[in-house]
């Protein structure tokens, strides 16, 4: 049996168009190599988008290998409920609380970036419960946030295709303004006028919804399925004041912006700012195994510790919690950062990479090109002097991840007619000049369609 009568009779595709796939197929994947994966007929591509957006350290990496090797040899499954723990899984909290922000010393295990913030939403809540604040119970998000598909996380993401049909958002969210200069900005008005605009519209969302109902905030340092939305200089400061001075949590989705994305271990240290939570996933095992980890300060572990101890628990916790195969993993992840200076490699590269990035700005549907460290996207347009955005129909953004996989790379498209690129870490110079040359040619190549089509 073919695969793709498999998927037809068996499988079903995350976000995906079911109805087309079943007419179409999808793409199927057998193997990998370094930046690179190969399908069922041994075709090969570059992974423009590292998996999505997790494969940072290549897709055959011996160590991450061997080390799960390893772990299932020792102690293949254990858990983290009623004070046991697997020793591996102590281990990579140490470390990974000597790798994150000063303010973070407690780490909580899930199995997704959806589950993580899943979770950061109910220690909010328990938080505010435990210092008796108990109206405090909405969370605001922005939109074209990403933030998962459960229910939870679901609701705090902010974007339709992740609503429509599932009765969602759920009402104890609300979304402000998302920080996308070039879309949004006003006629003539400067970066700094933009940010003080969008703090103010915060600022009045706070006074509408009042601070003592509001319990957290959720952000990520670049907004990263929305469209690689690089914040203005001064904006996540000026949210993290607003926030402090309303007794607001910050919750920091570092699903993406983790692991060395921005050029730094986290989004956080680019853009300075402190979280009172963090979320981290993806790069935690470089993809290879489903982990994620919730951090918190000190004050509010020590807050929700005193309320369970009332509660006589504190009754939260998935079956594979801090799993003894995922946690070496990650923590051959850690190690591997460090041993091989990635965080280095990718401030080197980056250099070039963003370069290459703002070289795309020449093509004539390219409105704008973006990128820090190894993440960047294009937003695409009709016409570049009124960004003019091309007709829906016409699907600019699948043209173009088409005609790259017709030249071997692996791309997306996102919401808003922006296609996205985030390659694996250890992607070397040679191999960032490949990629803009495929890169290059699918724009050009999509270029000749839509003039072939009348559509420029």
């Amino acid at each position: 049996m073919k695969s793709t009568e498999q998927e037809k009779k068996y499988f079903i595709n995350p976000y995906t168009n079911l109805k087309d796939i079943r007419k179409y197929g999808s793409l199927t994947i057998e193997k990998g190599r370094g930046i690179y994966v190969y399908d069922e007929n041994n075709n090969k591509y570059i992974e423009g988008l590292a998996g999505l957006w997790c494969v940072a350290l290549g897709f055959n990496n011996k160590r991450l290998i061997k080390a799960a090797n390893k772990q299932f040899n020792l102690l293949p499954n254990y858990h983290s409920f009623t004070g046991k723990v697997p020793l591996t899984t102590l281990k990579l909290s140490e470390e990974l609380v000597k790798i994150s922000p000063k303010s973070l010393t407690k780490v909580l295990y899930a199995n997704s970036g959806s589950e993580s913030n899943d979770t950061a939403i109910k220690m909010a809540w328990y938080y505010q419960n435990a210092l008796g604040r108990t109206k405090k119970k909405k969370i605001i998000s922005r939109y074209r946030g990403y933030h998962g598909v459960t229910i939870m996380s679901g609701s705090l993401t902010g974007m339709d295709y992740a609503h429509k049909g599932f009765d969602m958002p759920r009402d104890f969210v609300v979304h402000t303004d998302s920080p996308h200069y070039y879309k949004d900005s006003l006629s003539q008005e400067s970066s700094r006028e933009f940010v003080n605009r969008l703090l103010k519209n915060l600022e009045n969302l706070i006074i509408k919804e009042g601070a003592e109902n509001i319990a957290a905030m959720i952000i990520e340092p670049i907004q990263g399925a929305g469209g690689v939305i690089i914040p203005p200089d001064n904006y996540l400061k000026g949210v993290q004041k607003l926030l402090k001075k309303n007794a607001i949590l910050l919750i920091v989705d570092e699903v993406i912006c983790g692991f060395g994305r921005t050029g730094n271990m986290f989004g956080c240290d680019t853009f300075k700012i402190k979280p009172d939570m963090m979320v981290i996933a993806k790069g935690l095992s470089s993809g290879y195994v489903p982990i994620s980890a919730l951090l918190i300060n000190e004050e509010i572990y020590e807050t929700i510790s005193d309320f369970s101890s009332i509660n006589n628990v504190f009754g939260h916790g998935y079956t594979y919690s801090g799993h003894p195969v995922a946690a070496a993993v990650a923590l051959e992840t850690i190690k591997i950062f460090k041993d091989e200076n990635i965080i280095g490699h990718v401030k080197e590269i980056s250099e070039k990479f963003n370069t290459k990035m703002e070289q795309l700005n020449v093509h004539s549907i390219v409105g704008n090109a973006r990128s820090i460290g190894l993440i960047g996207a294009i937003e695409l347009v009709q016409n570049k002097n009124n960004k003019t955005y091309f007709d829906p129909k016409i699907g600019i953004g699948s043209r173009i991840v088409k005609n790259a996989q017709k030249n071997g790379l692996i791309v997306r498209a996102l919401q808003g007619d922006i296609v996205a690129l985030c390659p694996p870490l250890i992607i070397n110079s040679k191999e960032v000049d490949i990629l803009f040359n495929k890169f290059n040619k699918s724009i050009k190549d999509t270029e000749v369609e839509l003039n072939t089509e009348r559509l420029m």
